[in-house]
């Protein structure tokens, strides 16, 4: 199958749309795209923040969202359907994978990583672990009438904080505090609110911030407007205000920044939990025996087990997760010009990028 791609050649030059041949293989799909997302991810792969484990010429791109074209042997039964394309595919086999860690699958594949992306006109993959997408014209199952595009951003945006707040064990009357709340933190703190958590959310971007004021957090505030001591205050005030002890605190550091992981670092208190979600190669400096003396928690969540996609879809598509106000869609072809916007921080949305054939 001939397709067309967004290849980057060298970091931070000009993406440059090829042709190029993908012929499926055993195990393997072609998916026709609709959608794929811009994660923070991406930004860092094409400036050359975070190495990619394929070398350039790569095509980037991991929330992806489309139909099957063709289908090799042993994965015809999906052929001519509505997927999502996991961000994080494990193998399924190995020893991390049978005994739930997928996570850390070693032969784990990772599109825009791994092998060529979504910002192009067809993705090749292996069809493990794809979550299956109802026709979206039923309206009983597609109440909202989402369409197939948007729903990419279940790949990553959507999964990732799910499973982060799976694995915190998260529940109704704890606090949730998520710093930094475009995109993946976005979509945690509309997920904590389902719960019935108490959510704070921390942002630099006052937009952001607004919407998440009308879909569920309770407390937002500006990081850069005010000393750290006085957010923690009124982080603490408005957790003693509804009898929420420290133990009882989840705090999400879904920025990526080395701000956003030092401010949430600092706001653990005794018995409370940390899930680093966000990612920057940078480094922080943090006094790491504040975890014993407060004998508190620090995890890692690395994206979404492909099992945990179907509930997620539904959480979609059920409306419990709202999805079109925070997402802006542009033409695949934008997408040198979509790069240099996320980067200088002009856009405050979840952009997917369409191809336009």
């Amino acid at each position: 199958m001939r397709i067309k791609s967004w290849t980057v050649q060298k970091p931070a030059a000009p993406m440059v749309c090829e042709e190029r041949e993908e012929t499926v293989k055993g195990g393997e799909v072609i998916v026709k795209v609709h959608g794929c997302g811009v994660c923070h991810t991406d930004l860092g792969f094409f400036y050359g923040q975070v190495p990619t484990r394929h070398q350039f010429p790569l095509t980037l791109g991991h929330e992806i969202s489309g139909r099957v074209l063709a289908a090799g042997p042993g994965a015809e039964p999906w052929a001519g359907k509505p997927v999502v394309v996991p961000a994080v595919i494990p193998c399924g086999d190995c020893d991390a994978c049978r005994a739930g860690r997928g996570a850390i699958c070693p032969g784990q594949i990772f599109p825009g990583n791994d092998l060529h992306g979504g910002f192009a006109t067809h993705l090749r993959v292996p069809a493990r672990g794809l979550c299956p997408v109802p026709e979206l014209a039923d309206r009983a199952v597609n109440p909202r009438g989402l369409d197939l595009a948007e729903l990419a951003v279940v790949a990553d945006a959507i999964s990732t904080p799910y499973q982060a707040i799976l694995k915190s064990g998260l529940k109704r009357g704890e606090l949730a505090v998520f710093v930094g709340v475009g995109g993946v933190g976005g979509f945690g703190a509309q997920i904590a609110t389902m719960l019935g958590a108490a959510v704070v959310a921390l942002d630099v971007n006052p937009l952001r911030l607004e919407l998440l004021a009308a879909h569920g957090a309770s407390l937002t505030l500006r990081p850069d407007q005010m000393e750290f001591k006085e957010l923690r205050r009124r982080v603490r005030d408005f957790a003693a205000e509804r009898e929420i002890p420290s133990w009882r605190w989840r705090i999400f550091e879904t920025s990526g920044t080395t701000p956003g992981q030092s401010t949430a670092f600092g706001l653990l208190g005794p018995g409370g939990y940390l899930s680093i979600v966000g990612y920057t190669a940078a480094k922080v400096e943090l006094r790491l025996s504040n975890l014993m003396a407060l004998d508190a928690t620090a995890q890692g969540n690395w994206g979404c087990l492909p099992e945990h996609y179907p509930a997620v879809l539904d959480l979609v598509l059920s409306g419990k997760v709202s999805l079109s106000p925070f997402v802006e869609r542009r033409p695949l072809s934008s997408i040198n010009e979509t790069f240099a916007d996320l980067h200088a921080g002009r856009i405050s949305k979840r952009v997917i990028l369409v191809p336009e054939c």
